[in-house]
């Protein structure tokens, strides 16, 4: 599939650097919140966001650590330590990551230096889910809705433990 994508919409973190690591605290290691995030000017006719987050290095396949999805089109950042409710006060819904809990799930990779894509994409819609959707969900559902994608990738990689 061949989509002519907008691709000045960019996605950034004021703590994860793009490809750079991602600091402890958003980590099973750590505090295991959410980082910020910010993106800039969508597409005119953007009518609201989904945000997904994955591992494709895990083990079993790619693993989702967390979704967002009918973020209003007003919406530019998500701040950090987001609450892992299923509706979001801001507006938006929190998808079931494969932790199988709604909200963030940081990274907490099994062996060696995983990399975590944060992908943000523009939609021409809302979806018409109900909080709780699956990636596969969320992705059949803004399948043709898509205007913009951007995205940005950060490492990760457990100490070594004695």
């Amino acid at each position: 599939m061949n989509l002519n994508l907008d691709s000045t919409m960019k996605l950034e973190s004021s703590t994860i650097v793009a490809d750079g690591l991602i600091p402890s605290q958003y980590t099973c290691d750590g505090q295991d919140i959410s980082p910020p995030l910010s993106w800039s000017e969508p597409p005119a006719k953007t009518q609201s966001f989904v945000l997904i987050c994955d591992d494709p290095d895990a083990p079993k396949g790619t693993f989702v650590h967390w979704i967002v999805y009918n973020l209003p089109a007003a919406a530019r950042r998500l701040p950090e330590n987001m609450p892992r409710s299923a509706q979001l006060a801001q507006g938006g819904v929190h998808g079931k990551n494969d932790f199988g809990k709604l909200g963030y799930g940081g990274p907490c990779p099994p062996s060696g230096r995983h990399r975590y894509f944060f992908k943000l994409y523009a939609l021409s819609k809302a979806l018409d889910l109900a909080p709780g959707a699956t990636k596969a969900q969320v992705e059949k559902a803004m399948q043709a809705q898509i205007l913009a994608k951007t995205e940005i990738m950060a490492s990760y990689q457990r100490q070594d433990r004695a």
